[in-house]
């Protein structure tokens, strides 16, 4: 019954959203972000590497997204780690540092960092070469204006008029950047600046937007802006909120105006944080549905770290185990994939785990996953195999020691005998009647797939 109430729920809220929202995230978004392993320093031509090695490597297995995270319009000093330059301000009123922008307001991408964009191009030429590729481009951006524009009173694009300072809302910052104001969307000229920042992203071939301190605290009308922006430029492109914890109260909202949304604050390579992750997932459970994933963060397998922002320059501090515990829970979960680490610089075993097919079918062809208990140290998580009546289910072991972990198979609806295989594996591992059981490394996982003979 929880399975066909969820279905039904998808299939409604199907039919509300418009047409341009229906063409994105149907299922949930695969690709690479810059941030993890680059902080706000990432540089073009490293960009581009990380798009090659997705398009020889994983495009085959569904990953498809290059974005490039935060602070691309500010011109990092050569060799600096630092992740949130704090602006000042001069004796006149103006910024430093004064970040890369149009004279409608609207930041551009730094030419320092990324040559391509040298005058005016903007990110243009970058997602060319990513679409080239067969891949799709995604940019990181604050919510707000820039408070640059809002001093300069610059003049809002498609209006008559109006400038930065009308729109502004100077109460609303960022606690931890300072570099924007919210904008006052009961405002004439605020949804205008939106849209003009929509079809300037839309002209360069963005097709994937991460729009940063809109979630903690939600703001319902900048994100409705968003969302109406994006339905203006006419574009289908994935809009993603940062950062969590996002409110589950907000369920209704998120459904009708956003294609992601982050569930926690940002998720770094300490075991901790999976489990602590899992219990988000647990609130969410039963809410995403075709075009609207609740979200895990990003994959912190691989290079981490390269120039900030977190620790020093490492591969992941998760072990092997954690490692398939990590990419098993966001697969079974369907929380959209983006990888963190500086994909040249993968081993073998990175590869591995970003690679394998039947895994990715998990996360991409699930249906309703749920959690099936949680004890002793010990969780499962299930769901359907989308168009047939076989089942994917995970067991975790988060524990200190190996455990045997077993189940049921009446517990998840099934009778009869049933096939088992394990997909980290590639590995039939027989037919069983009633029940199933393996011994689970500490911190580790096992992902099955069952099929009724």
């Amino acid at each position: 019954m929880k399975y066909l109430y969820a279905v039904l729920v998808g299939a409604l809220v199907s039919i509300s959203i418009s047409s341009s929202a229906q063409n994105v995230a149907l299922t949930p978004p695969m690709g690479w972000n810059s941030y993890n392993c680059f902080g706000s320093a990432v540089h073009e031509d490293e960009v581009k590497a990380n798009a090659d090695y997705m398009a020889k490597n994983l495009k085959q297995v569904g990953w498809q997204y290059i974005i490039v995270d935060f602070l691309w319009s500010y011109d990092n000093p050569p060799g600096s780690n630092i992740g949130n330059p704090f602006q000042l301000r001069l004796p006149d009123g103006s910024y430093v540092p004064w970040l890369t922008m149009d004279k409608w307001g609207r930041l551009s991408p730094q030419p320092t960092k990324f040559p391509s964009a040298f005058g005016g191009k903007g990110f243009g030429p970058l997602a060319e070469y990513v679409h080239g590729l067969g891949l799709k481009f995604g940019i990181h951006v604050m919510r707000g204006i820039p408070r640059q524009a809002v001093w300069a009173k610059l003049p809002v694009k498609g209006t008559n008029g109006i400038t930065a300072d009308m729109i502004a809302d100077t109460n609303s910052k960022c606690p931890w950047m300072n570099h924007m104001y919210g904008l006052n969307m009961k405002k004439p000229g605020a949804q205008e600046y939106l849209n003009s920042i929509l079809e300037l992203y839309a002209e360069w071939g963005v097709d994937f937007i991460k729009v940063d301190d809109l979630s903690r605290p939600y703001s319902e009308p900048e994100v409705e802006g968003y969302y109406k922006a994006i339905e203006h430029c006419a574009r289908p492109i994935v809009l993603s909120l940062s950062p969590g914890a996002t409110p589950v109260g907000e369920t209704d909202h998120l459904l009708r105006n956003a294609n992601m949304w982050r569930m926690a604050d940002d998720f770094w390579d300490n075991w901790k944080e999976i489990t602590g992750m899992m219990k988000y997932a647990k609130q969410w459970e039963g809410v995403g549905v075709q075009g609207h994933w609740p979200d895990c963060d990003m994959i912190q397998i691989g290079k981490l770290s390269k120039r900030g922002p977190v620790g020093e320059e490492r591969y992941s501090r998760f072990t092997e185990d954690e490692e398939y515990t990590h990419m098993t829970f966001w697969s079974i979960f369907r929380s959209p994939l983006m990888l963190g680490g500086n994909l040249p610089e993968n081993r073998p075993f990175e590869l591995s785990l970003f690679n394998n097919p039947e895994v990715i079918a998990v996360n991409q062809q699930g249906e309703n996953p749920r959690q099936l208990f949680e004890k002793d140290g010990k969780t499962i998580w299930y769901s359907h195999a989308q168009g047939s009546k076989d089942m994917y289910i995970a067991l975790f072991n988060l524990g200190e020691q190996p455990q045997d972990i077993d189940f049921t198979f009446a517990s998840i609806g099934m009778i009869g005998k049933i096939s088992v295989r394990d997909l980290w594996k590639k590995q039939d591992m027989g037919i069983f009647k009633q029940s199933y059981h393996q011994q689970v490394n500490k911190h580790g996982a096992v992902l099955l797939k069952l099929v009724a003979q």
